[in-house]
């Protein structure tokens, strides 16, 4: 019945997606451009502008909330995310070097630069949390995204102010956008998102022993590293592939996990589940009043979900359950 309710929230946000923008459709013209094309002009808005968006917003959207989810229960740590643990810069880092370096980058190779980026980020990032006897802590292991995270953004900001070039170039991209997305980039990528969800929600009874805790995990006769390892390769899969289309879209990975489990408890089968639904439900929405409160001219969604999410990341910050996801 949740995930009932849920699917009908997505088609509403879907629906808002192709009908607002700089020019307000009817629902009638929205529907029509979808099941009775006829070549007038606000159908070419929905399909030829609206309907890639909205496409990217959905795959872009379950993404990220799918690695958000796995990434918490691999690190048992509630505040990760691709945002937090520096994923989703390493993914923009490699794309901005590589205009920077070799003047611009196709939409097929960024796909592939996007994804060695975020697997170089995340194994940085859990080599520094691993360091010492403590090993890879929660609190380690943030601390280690947030350093690594300003590092790489340093690096980005450098980039673009010493080169006007690669800043044109990427700018929009940088700011995370469902905007301009290329078709064909859109097609290349929908096959690795789809992989990467079908093999989390196939993880999910591994993520669940995992959240218990190491020792638990392994009485129950879990290959820990190994789930660690293809969880890393899904989450760098499913982030990778969202910021290669959409660019590095901060606090959805973080905050739609919390929200699921708010809704089914700690079952990971179901919080990868609802994730999937929330996720571009959230992302579409954040879309849409972006165009809503700026018009004629629109704020990017990466600025409307910073917005949004650094509420929530105080909120959860001073939650006394912290540790426990």
């Amino acid at each position: 019945m949740g995930l009932l309710v849920l699917a009908v929230g997505l088609a509403v946000a879907v629906l808002a997606s192709l009908r607002f923008g700089s020019v307000a459709l009817s629902t009638e013209a929205a529907l029509g451009a979808l099941l009775d094309f006829d070549g007038s002009s606000e159908h070419l808005i929905v399909r030829r502008m609206r309907l890639p968006r909205t496409m990217i917003g959905l795959g872009a959207g379950a993404s990220l909330a799918v690695a958000g989810a796995i990434m918490q229960a691999a690190t048992r740590n509630p505040l990760a995310g691709p945002g937090i643990l520096g994923v989703n810069a390493g993914a923009a880092v490699a794309v901005v070097t590589t205009v920077h370096v070799a003047g611009a980058v196709t939409p097929r190779s960024s796909v592939w630069v996007a994804l060695a980026g975020a697997l170089t980020a995340a194994l940085l990032v859990y080599v520094i949390g691993a360091a010492g006897r403590s090993g890879a802590t929660p609190i380690k292991l943030a601390l280690a995204g947030l350093v690594t995270t300003a590092l790489l953004e340093s690096w980005t900001s450098a980039a673009l102010v010493l080169d006007r070039r690669t800043l044109d170039q990427v700018r929009f991209w940088l700011a995370g956008s469902l905007a301009g997305g290329e078709p064909e980039l859109l097609w290349q990528v929908a096959p690795l998102m789809l992989a990467g969800i079908v093999l989390a929600l196939l993880l999910a009874r591994q993520l669940n022993a995992l959240a218990l805790g190491d020792d638990v995990a392994r009485a129950l006769g879990q290959r820990t590293g190994s789930v660690r390892v293809a969880c890393l390769g899904v989450v760098v899969l499913l982030a990778g592939s969202a910021v290669a289309v959409a660019g590095p879209i901060a606090f959805v990975g973080l905050a739609v996990p919390h929200i699921a489990r708010v809704l089914t408890g700690p079952d990971y089968r179901w919080v990868q589940a609802y994730a999937v639904v929330l996720g571009p439900t959230l992302l579409l929405a954040a879309d849409v009043l972006g165009r809503v409160v700026a018009r004629p001219s629109e704020l990017q969604v990466g600025i409307v979900t910073a917005l949004l999410g650094a509420p929530f990341l105080v909120a959860l910050a001073r939650r006394r359950s912290l540790p426990s996801v």
